[in-house]
């Protein structure tokens, strides 16, 4: 297990961010300066170099450096521009560098404390330089006389205090900007810090580890599908019971409705649908599916929508329906064979033979016309499985107090090759036709139901005496959890239709009401259209 940190993390965030803030900051600063320092220093050489150069063309001076001087001309010029330029000094030599000018009337006649062959030599200088007053930056430049020849230098500095001074100011403005700017940078560290805690929802990186690790554990690990998407409906989790339950495997942010084609299971992966152990299909499996939304500290977080798998418990409990109402109609037909032998029995006891033997004629005829309708017709049917499967359908439907007759019309020569999708297909049409027999208001209650074999495929017709369809539902009825009958507690209702339009579209095929029960002058209500390609064996090829 991870040991947990003494300092949180957004605190070691905050923490580390006004660190580099403030180092930054610093370095900025020191870097600015040294750079302004040099500048500064620069431009004050550049200055004093100006002003001697403006000394050093001056013929008045010139004329009085070449003539040695005697009314001190060069003291009092040389003193005028000094203080007009606010120099530290403007000093003129002669060509040996005795100096003629100088702010201390002591030190003229001695020679300059400075290095004078540059400008002698004929070279401007630009220097910071100590001399007898103290540090200056200075500017040096040769004093020409008539035919080039040089007779001196003037030499002019201004005090380095000064460019101290110039730049103590400046840096004191730019202190405020970098003590606002690191101000600035630790409330914008704390500000980040809080939006990372919220983002994180207060959970710690070794958290959203263990996290993370914990729910691929759980997500793999669970035998149900789980699928979670974020409040866009994009997809942010789906595990691989999920991807094969669903027969895709989506990307991480494809949209949710990518997933399931239209239909109810669609809706409730978009969100349009609330579903709390919903019956759906997805292709030909049953889903029980699940819809909670997520929310922590009154943030929406998105939804979780589970899936389970019960499409075994679907077909055993549609086997386990049928087995109890061939079990109700054999019980039934008991008591009712019961009922007629002690009838029977009691007529022969008594001596009333014919009486007897009338009233099994009547059995007889009775029998001829409840039987099923393949026995009754010239063996359009050559296929044993269909004949039983529809002598079982007619059996329930006559329980339920509906006949059930095979269309003139039917004929199928050759032998099923796929009895599930039969079973599918044609039991779901016939199941549902028998339901809108019996609940509809015309009597007698009656489905027939048309097979015909062309090659390799079944077309197969049922038509019902119910009420029909209502208006607009001819195509919604394929939709999962759509039903014209009330949903019993507990049971799915509105898949029957849909799983039977999958399971013919995935062959080829497809399944349509071509009338959705108008009442005509027959009495007919829906009338059902199913297409099987590839259903029948090879041997129905003529």
């Amino acid at each position: 297990m991870p040991v947990r940190p003494r300092i949180s993390f957004a605190r070691q965030v905050l923490i580390l961010q006004v660190g580099v803030v403030v180092v930054v900051a610093v370095l900025g600063y020191g870097l600015v300066a040294w750079m302004l320092d040099g500048r500064l220093r620069d431009q004050y050489g550049q200055r004093a170099l100006t002003v001697a150069r403006s000394v050093a063309v001056d013929p008045q001076i010139a004329a009085a450096v070449a003539a040695g001087d005697p009314a001190g001309l060069v003291q009092d010029r040389a003193e005028r521009v000094r203080v007009r330029t606010g120099a530290l000094f403007v000093v003129v030599t002669d060509n040996r560098g005795l100096r003629l000018s100088h702010p201390n009337p002591l030190e003229l006649g001695r020679h300059v404390s400075t290095d004078p062959s540059d400008a002698l030599a004929g070279r401007e200088v630009v220097r910071v330089e100590r001399g007898t007053l103290g540090l200056s930056a200075r500017g040096k430049v040769p004093l020409y006389g008539p035919g080039g020849r040089i007779l001196g230098e003037v030499s002019v500095g201004f005090d380095a205090r000064a460019i101290d001074r110039e730049l103590g100011h400046v840096l004191r403005e730019m202190s405020l900007f970098v003590a606002g700017a690191v101000l600035l940078g630790v409330v914008a560290s704390a500000a980040i810090g809080r939006r990372l805690k919220r983002q994180t929802l207060g959970l710690e990186p070794y958290e959203l580890v263990e996290l993370v690790h914990e729910r691929e554990a759980v997500l793999h690990g669970v035998g149900e599908g789980v699928v979670a998407v974020d409040t866009a409906g994009r997809i942010a989790v789906c595990n691989d019971e999920a991807s094969r339950l669903l027969g895709v495997a989506p990307e991480r942010g494809a949209p949710a409705g990518d997933l399931a084609a239209r239909g109810a299971l669609r809706d409730v992966l978009t969100g349009r649908r609330d579903a709390a152990n919903l019956f759906v299909t997805a292709g030909e499996r049953v889903l029980v599916v699940n819809r909670r939304e997520v929310r922590r500290h009154r943030r929406d977080l998105g939804a979780v929508i589970t899936l389970r798998d019960r499409t075994d418990l679907e077909t055993l409990a549609r086997e386990l329906d049928s087995v109890s109402t061939l079990f109700d109609a054999l019980r039934a037909q008991r008591h009712e064979y019961a009922n007629r032998l002690h009838t029977l029995s009691g007529l022969l006891q008594l001596g009333h033979s014919e009486e007897a033997a009338d009233y099994v004629g009547t059995l007889m005829e009775d029998a001829a016309r409840r039987a099923p309708a393949p026995d009754n017709l010239p063996d359009p049917l050559s296929d044993p499985y269909l004949r039983a499967f529809l002598s079982a359908k007619s059996a329930v439907a006559a329980e339920k107090g509906v006949r059930l007759d095979i269309g003139a019309g039917s004929y199928v020569p050759g032998r099923v090759a796929d009895a599930l999708d039969v079973t599918t297909v044609v039991g779901n049409l016939v199941d549902n036709a028998v339901e809108a027999a019996r609940l509809g208001r015309r009597r007698p209650a009656r489905v027939e139901v048309e097979l015909l074999g062309d090659g390799r495929d079944l077309h197969a017709t049922v038509t019902d005496s119910g009420d029909g369809l209502p208006d607009g539902l001819r195509d919604a009825v394929f939709d999962d959890g759509v039903s014209t009958r009330d949903t019993a507690a507990g049971r799915s209702r509105g898949l029957g239709l849909g799983l039977a339009r999958r399971t013919a579209r995935a062959r080829g095929g497809d399944v349509t009401f071509v009338d959705a029960g108008t009442g005509g002058p027959e009495g007919c209500g829906a009338v059902a259209v199913a297409r099987l390609p590839g259903v029948l064996g090879a041997e129905a090829v003529r």
